[in-house]
């Protein structure tokens, strides 16, 4: 037990592995390709189109890429009721790839729906490769095997993407497509840091990581950890408090802190215990700048001024999780935002990979921080709310804005202060 819960502690979270998708048609070989880049059966493999009815999700590490979520999809061109939801699934997985799979089948014409997806992800530009499956068959009836990545045609093709043929089931040219895969993984490769960019080694760092009804037992929420991990890597010192303790702490250093970080939803009371020449922000804003778009989310968040009674808000949470009494998402931050605005607000709420695709009924969005999701779906979800001109901020943003501190938490970003 011990041995699993170390493990389980070193692992990487799902958001921060590269995640690669396989699409494409029914019985087009997706989920024999899958078991076969993984080494695993992952994927129930049949002739019977419309086997994989639902995404099925992996996390594992494939060499030479590192740690991946490698994710089988249903086929896009299933059809009746249920397959139209099937198809719905597969656009939602789009919206968290990384670097896409399309799967054709050699012994088949490249169809519309296959020729309209792969525009979708050159519109997207998004990294992805073409795999022509089941090539031993199309050999047998061609009588010539292109083996490796068609470098000499794809530099022909005005697209300019690459392209592969392989069998899974006779494992030809399959590590030639892991390889191709890393290739394309390290074009996603994110150096961006949650908060060392801002220190140096020997800086101390002091974190306020309220322990309340909410909070959850006997560990810290994954922001918390991964911030953390950061400041360690970064050579400097980090010290982890409740805000119960924060005057004590001040006190005894005997030098100010760098910075202190809080949960947000302590703002309000930690903001009066930091001196004003020591930057303060929090944990959801610095997610909001490692992995979403800081810029938008704080202009999204004047919006909080300007609501009417009846207008319509959308809180979103990026993770699913057991609600208590005092949950920030669903019970303190609708009151301090009712309490701030005057306004009869309705509140909608979405969690875990639920978000609406359509977003134009709402006057305002309010994300978390996001640590749950990689950063191409909070992308697309700030994307989906561009395209419909609706405002989008998010939890540590918009709490520090009804607290009337937004600018104090934002001097660590002075790209940001501008927007004010």
């Amino acid at each position: 037990m011990f041995r699993h819960i170390l493990m389980s502690l070193n692992q990487t979270v799902s958001a921060e592995r590269v995640h690669i998708s396989f699409f494409g048609r029914r019985n087009a070989g997706k989920s024999s390709l899958v078991n076969a880049v993984t080494g695993q059966n992952l994927a129930v493999v049949s002739d019977v189109k419309g086997t994989t009815t639902d995404p099925v999700k992996k996390s594992m590490e494939l060499l030479p890429i590192g740690p991946v979520v490698i994710i089988d999809t249903p086929g896009f061109d299933d059809e009746g009721t249920l397959g139209e939801l099937r198809v719905q699934k597969t656009r939602e997985i789009l919206a968290k790839t990384d670097v896409a799979v399309l799967v054709l089948d050699a012994t088949e014409e490249m169809g519309t729906q296959e020729q309209e997806f792969l525009a979708l992800l050159q519109e997207k530009k998004l990294p992805f490769v073409v795999v022509k499956n089941k090539v031993d068959l199309a050999e047998a009836a061609s009588g010539g095997l292109t083996g490796g990545v068609n470098a000499e045609e794809t530099n022909k093709n005005q697209n300019a993407f690459p392209e592969i043929h392989v069998s899974a089931t006779k494992n030809i040219n399959i590590q030639e497509l892991k390889d191709l895969l890393g290739s394309l993984a390290k074009t996603k490769e994110n150096n961006k840091k949650i908060v060392a960019d801002l220190l140096t080694p020997g800086d101390v760092v002091i974190l306020v990581t309220p322990i309340d009804e909410s909070a959850p037992k006997g560990r810290l929420i994954l922001p918390q950890q991964q911030t953390i991990r950061d400041i360690i890597d970064a050579g400097c010192m980090a010290f982890v408090y409740q805000d119960t303790e924060l005057l004590q702490t001040l006190a005894a250093l005997a030098k100010p802190p760098k910075m202190v970080i809080t949960d947000s939803q302590a703002f309000g009371r930690v903001s009066k215990m930091v001196p004003q020449e020591i930057p303060l922000t929090s944990f959801s804003i610095l997610f909001a700048r490692y992995k979403g778009d800081l810029a938008t989310q704080v202009k999204g968040a004047a919006m909080l001024s300007k609501l009417q009674d009846g207008d319509k808000i959308l809180i979103a949470e990026g993770c699913t999780h057991h609600r208590q009494c005092g949950d920030i998402g669903t019970v303190k931050l609708p009151n301090w935002i009712q309490k701030f605005s005057d306004a009869k607000v309705q509140i909608d709420f979405t969690s875990g990979g639920e978000f609406p695709a359509e977003v134009s009924e709402y006057k305002l969005i309010v994300h978390c921080g996001g640590c749950m999701l990689n950063e191409a779906e909070m992308k697309h979800r700030i994307s989906l709310a561009k395209e419909a001109d609706v405002p989008m901020t998010n939890y540590g943003v918009a709490i520090a804005h009804v607290n009337g501190i937004l600018k104090r938490s934002l001097e660590l970003f002075p790209e940001v202060l501008n927007l004010l």
